[in-house]
């Protein structure tokens, strides 16, 4: 999938881009010498039809597709849901007593486990908790939650353990819905017909992209 290649291709381009920011710096500066040198300016002033065709084709096709791969990169979505359980200044297996009035009473963290990036382009941060809500009614919370956002991103639960950007979770999945925001506080409902015994990790899947953005073991 091309896209997807690409994205990756940026993601290990990512730890080098000072020196690729310099070096395109030059390259550009070198171009700009250039064209002043070959008169560059002038053709295009002789040939004012042709240069407008090929302004308004780069742009038409440039400007549309960078802002669909591009934008979802640094526009953020953020939201908070209310915890299905008290989790400020208590343990996973705090008492009912202690919980505010609008929790249900036997909701408890029973798995959790941190979020990690896929590599450095793909941030991840937060907390998954996996909460039973009532006997075998679980939802899947994320709590201090942060990743890098992208187009297409869904939530998943993976049989698999957590990997790289380029892992492959097409064996074991059950995909929990698109993800609500890349920052903040959220819940998912899972499915009672769920086996959660066969899950390992809670991913966040970027399907556009066919790449995990972000990963947490539970």
């Amino acid at each position: 999938m091309i896209f997807g290649d690409l994205e990756r291709l940026l993601a290990q381009l990512y730890p080098y881009r000072l020196p690729i920011a310099i070096g395109l710096v030059i390259v550009l500066a070198g171009l700009a010498y250039l064209a002043r040198r070959r008169h560059w300016g002038s053709v295009a002033v002789r040939h004012p039809r042709a240069s407008l065709v090929i302004a308004i084709v780069v742009l038409a096709v440039g400007l549309p597709v960078g802002w669909i791969l591009g934008s979802p990169l640094f526009i953020r979505s953020e939201l908070s849901e209310d915890s299905p359980v008290a989790l400020a200044g208590t343990s996973p297996a705090a008492d009912a007593s202690t919980q505010p009035s609008n929790s249900a009473p036997d909701a408890r963290v029973v798995l959790q486990g941190a979020f990690q990036g896929a590599d450095e382009f793909h941030f991840g941060s937060g907390q998954a908790l996996l909460v039973e809500t009532a006997p075998g009614m679980y939802t899947l919370r994320f709590e201090g939650f942060s990743v890098r956002n992208g187009p297409d991103l869904f939530v998943y639960l993976a049989g698999a353990a957590v990997g790289s950007a380029e892992q492959e979770y097409d064996d074991e999945i059950v995909n929990l819905g698109r993800l609500k925001g890349n920052i903040g506080s959220q819940n998912y409902d899972i499915p009672p017909e769920v086996d959660l015994a066969a899950f390992a990790s809670v991913v966040i899947w970027c399907d556009r992209f066919n790449s995990a953005f972000g990963a947490a073991p539970i």
